[in-house]
């Protein structure tokens, strides 16, 4: 009997940028709505305001994951270019620090050269790639994704708090816009979770509490702001 084991490693690439994005956009837009709902704004007024942050924000994270991660992976480049450089011009001492890399893994000095020189021969850049410099195939820094995923993401999580403060007006309207980003959040926490196979209660609480953090400082700012007004 095959036994088939399931692992989410390979979905860390776009999902820290999807769970990072949507956060983003539900805490951020939700806080600005608040915040100059609680000046006292007109309703025309914070929609505009929650409309251009979530433009603005998408932009802002679609440019910022795709700098950050162009800047990962030219480190990744640059270090795999190095190693290919070393291959070539020492391939004997790659070896045996191939093999040294084995034996603090547990292997005896004569498996792991054997296993070093059978590793080397079928993919030495690749093995060297992986377990010199602990860069994976399903780790490899892709900025594209990125940048898409949490642009879209931002964009998606970002409007869930603009419907809800479309529907009212006044402090119905923060009331609304607070409870269903916090309801927003704890399912962002879990499905995040589940998508990486890690403990659901602790992830919703832990955004559920930070978004409801945020939220309410810009409320208190907004409403000081009001009053001196």
């Amino acid at each position: 009997m095959v036994h088939e084991e399931v692992h989410r490693t390979h979905r860390i690439g776009w999902l820290r940028a999807a769970v990072l994005g949507a956060n983003d956009g539900i805490v951020s837009t939700a806080s600005l709505v608040i915040g100059v709902a609680a000046s006292n704004a007109r309703r025309s007024e914070v929609l505009v305001a929650g409309v251009a942050g979530l433009v603005a924000g998408a932009m802002s994270m679609a440019a910022g994951e795709y700098v950050s991660v162009s800047s990962q992976a030219d480190i990744e480049r640059a270090d795999i270019g190095r190693e290919r450089d070393e291959l070539r011009e020492d391939p004997e001492r790659e070896l045996a620090e191939l093999t040294r890399i084995y034996q603090k893994r547990g292997l005896t000095a004569e498996l792991a050269h054997e296993v070093a020189v059978s590793l080397t021969a079928a993919d030495a850049l690749g093995t060297h790639s992986r377990d010199e410099l602990g860069i994976f195939e399903t780790t490899a820094a892709r900025p594209v994704q990125a940048a898409f995923t949490s642009a879209a993401t931002f964009a998606i999580g970002a409007a869930l708090p603009l419907v809800a403060a479309a529907l009212v007006t006044g402090g119905a309207q923060i009331a609304l816009v607070a409870v269903t980003a916090v309801v927003f959040l704890a399912a962002l926490g879990v499905v995040g979770a589940r998508a990486g196979g890690a403990p659901v209660t602790a992830a919703a609480a832990r955004v559920t509490f930070w978004g409801a953090l945020a939220m309410a400082v810009t409320a208190a700012i907004g409403s000081l702001f009001g009053a001196v007004v």
